[in-house]
């Protein structure tokens, strides 16, 4: 058996991941038309939070479901992992009673160390450094939304986190542009920047940044684990609330996306969601079709 993981977008390589993009599209169809793609019956996928979530957990159990296999909820509080347990060991015995694996957690050493030791595909559903599950659906709501998204421009405004990082692995693998808009001391991880191979531009400058862009994209100033920054960092990041005037800058067929949830009258404006060029809602629920075909993906590469 050849086990294949997706602990980022680099994992899968430019085809795959167009075809992934594809199938998640013909799932959500399937779904919609109410045609059976039980692609999964009888499997069973481990999912382990360590960070809790509503969109993770929603959309990996639901979407196990509907493709007839089953998933089974791991808090690192119910099991030996929250107990001293090494992610060594737990590898080796959950992957040797489920079929496939998803973690979300907060160093992205715990997902490396866990895939390294599983028997089975793992998948990263978050870590610090990296959110590639969400980059899929951001890649597929593009395509629906405005087709192939290969030379055109994506504007990041906020925090230079995980998603900006995985937007910067998705500038390579998806051929596009990426200026990224973030108050000095806050610029995404140097060594992502570098894997872009020039696709990626950094300012302090909002404005410069959303200037044509095509997708404008944002996320919460202070994420989970940084509760105890988040007065510190409102102050520092003002200046880049994602506002519908922000986005009359960027090309007329722009469209705003946001990983959610979102905190109005922070990171974008109380009313930005609702703006006819958000597509928040279709983004949130591709997290479903995508994976889904990720998962379909996996499983058909290791058995």
């Amino acid at each position: 058996m050849s086990v294949r993981h997706f602990l980022s977008l680099f994992d899968c390589s430019k085809d795959e991941l167009k075809k992934l993009i594809k199938r998640a599209i013909e799932l959500k169809t399937m779904r919609r038309d109410n045609i059976p793609h039980n692609t999964l019956n009888g499997r069973i996928l481990g999912m382990i939070f360590e960070k809790s979530s509503t969109r993770t957990r929603v959309s990996f159990e639901a979407g196990m479901i509907q493709l007839g296999g089953q998933a089974i909820f791991l808090a690192s509080r119910d099991t030996q992992l929250g107990r001293g347990e090494t992610i060594h060991d737990s590898a080796i015995i959950i992957s040797s009673m489920v079929d496939m694996v998803m973690i979300r957690t907060f160093a992205h050493d715990n997902v490396t160390e866990f895939a390294k030791n599983s028997k089975v595909p793992v998948i990263n559903a978050l870590t610090d450094d990296l959110h590639p599950c969400q980059l899929l659906a951001d890649m597929q709501t593009y395509f629906e939304q405005r087709g192939d998204i290969a030379g055109k421009t994506v504007a990041w405004i906020g925090d230079g986190n995980n998603m900006c990082n995985s937007y910067a692995e998705a500038a390579v693998q998806f051929d596009f542009q990426l200026k990224v808009a973030c108050p000095k001391g806050f610029e995404p991880n140097p060594r992502f920047v570098e894997l872009a191979k020039g696709r990626v531009q950094i300012t302090d400058d909002p404005k410069e940044a959303v200037a044509g862009a095509h997708l404008v994209s944002t996320d919460v100033f202070a994420s989970m684990g940084q509760e105890d920054e988040a007065a510190e960092r409102l102050e520092k990041f003002k200046n880049f609330q994602v506002t519908e005037q922000l986005l009359d800058l960027a090309s007329p067929d722009v469209i705003f996306m946001h990983c959610l949830p979102a905190h109005r009258g922070e990171e974008i404006s109380e009313t930005l969601l609702d703006d006819s060029r958000s597509v928040v809602w279709q983004q949130a629920e591709n997290r479903l079709h995508a994976q889904k075909a990720l998962l379909e993906f996996l499983y058909q590469q290791a058995y």
